[in-house]
């Protein structure tokens, strides 16, 4: 079965972060990716969504509108909307402090 792709739209982008948009219409999966840096979470809905990963079984993520959660490099995974509803969220990705 083929999800519809999460919409990402990437609000900042310099030197020390990038900042994306994902919205995910019910059914709509980020596919399988890894996190090259250090990021933050910002849920902008109230809900669960699916977490599948290749060392577990795929599991369900509560996550409240305006609570934050962060995650180190490295996490790999693919994250499903399996709601009836849209749900949205805001990543924060830390780039390396340029040097001063």
């Amino acid at each position: 079965m083929t999800r519809p792709a999460a919409t990402p739209t990437v609000q900042v982008d310099d030197d020390r972060f990038r900042v994306t948009e994902w919205r995910f219409p019910p059914g709509a999966e980020t596919g399988w990716h890894t996190h090259a840096m250090p990021y933050v979470v910002v849920p902008q809905t109230t809900g669960t969504l699916t977490v599948e990963t290749e060392t577990a079984n795929p599991f369900a993520m509560e996550c409240t509108a305006g609570v934050s959660y962060s995650r180190e490099a490295g996490a790999h995974h693919n994250i499903v909307n399996d709601r009836d509803e849209q749900f949205t969220f805001v990543e924060v990705e830390a780039k390396a402090a340029p040097v001063a």
